[in-house]
């Protein structure tokens, strides 16, 4: 068995939705490697950040990512596997990269609670403290807005 801490870049961004994992991110790896019979099991956990916009208002957003991977890497021989040991080596880019983009949220929010923007302005709501968003009228209910105007008093 080996323990491994290390720290590598990749060379492209990992991702392709309103966020990712941007290239020249630094990513770090805890790892240990195990010899069992069948070939070399890999087990670590992968850490970085990624950077995109908020699914709701658009913020530019950077939050931490953190996966734990396990894989198996089989032998040379008869059944093919997606993971070989290759040459004593094992090459960990793909599994890496697998676990990190499939744990990228596909509706990222700046916070649990973004209000978004306003369907009308275009402007943050969380930006307007106080205001909600108005739900546009329809138009074959207009004639009885001015009953409700009447109601609140205007």
């Amino acid at each position: 068995m080996r323990e491994h801490s290390l720290t590598v870049v990749p060379t492209e961004r990992w991702g392709e939705g309103l966020v990712a994992v941007e290239d020249g991110r630094e990513i770090d790896l805890d790892v240990r490697l195990e010899s069992v019979h069948e070939g070399i099991l890999v087990t670590g956990e992968a850490e970085t950040f990624y950077d995109g916009v908020c699914g709701r208002c658009l913020t530019a957003i950077t939050q931490p990512v953190e996966v734990e991977i396990q894989e198996l890497f089989t032998y040379p021989g008869n059944e093919t596997s997606d993971y070989e040991v290759q040459d004593d080596h094992v090459d960990l880019e793909n599994l890496v990269r697998d676990a990190i983009v499939l744990s990228l949220p596909f509706q990222p929010v700046c916070q649990p609670d973004c209000p978004g923007l306003d369907p009308v302005t275009g402007e943050r709501l969380a930006e307007k403290p106080g205001t909600e968003p108005r739900e546009p009228i329809d138009p074959r209910w207009g004639a009885l807005q001015q009953f409700t105007d009447e109601g609140r008093g205007a």
